[in-house]
């Protein structure tokens, strides 16, 4: 079976964004496993799964409340590798290796949330109207 969220590039994004990040992640020290490693872990699973569970809502609205979701989380991320890189448990150039991703994500995420919410607005005032 096949979801509407599998098609939607912003998924597939998040999906190769985790596998990176998990790479990232695997560096850190064991004591941070469940420290860091497992808050950057969740974040970075939570990108994909607030996708996938948005694009079930009935409304672009509702799905735009997961993408700002997503987004936070990808930033959440973001801060916690950079967490990790001023500890010392990453350097600067692994760092380099999920930024380029990272950042694609997060501004296909904006425009996509542009989109929806342009589409939920234009739908509202034709309903006012």
């Amino acid at each position: 079976m096949k979801f509407k969220y599998e098609a939607l590039e912003i998924w597939q994004l998040a999906v190769d964004y985790v596998a990176q990040y998990y790479r990232l992640m695997a560096k850190l020290p064991e004591h941070e496993r469940f420290g860091l490693v497992s808050q950057g872990r969740r974040a970075a699973v939570s990108i994909a799964l607030n996708i996938a569970e948005g694009s079930g809502r009935k409304t672009d609205r509702d799905f735009s409340l997961f993408v700002n979701r997503a987004m936070t989380s990808l930033m959440e991320t973001d801060a916690v590798a950079k967490i990790a890189m001023r500890l010392g448990y990453v350097g600067e150039r692994e760092y380099a290796l999920i930024e380029p991703l990272m950042k694609t994500e997060y501004y296909k995420l904006v425009a996509f949330d542009k989109a929806l919410q342009s589409k939920a607005n234009r739908r509202r005032r034709y309903s006012d109207g």
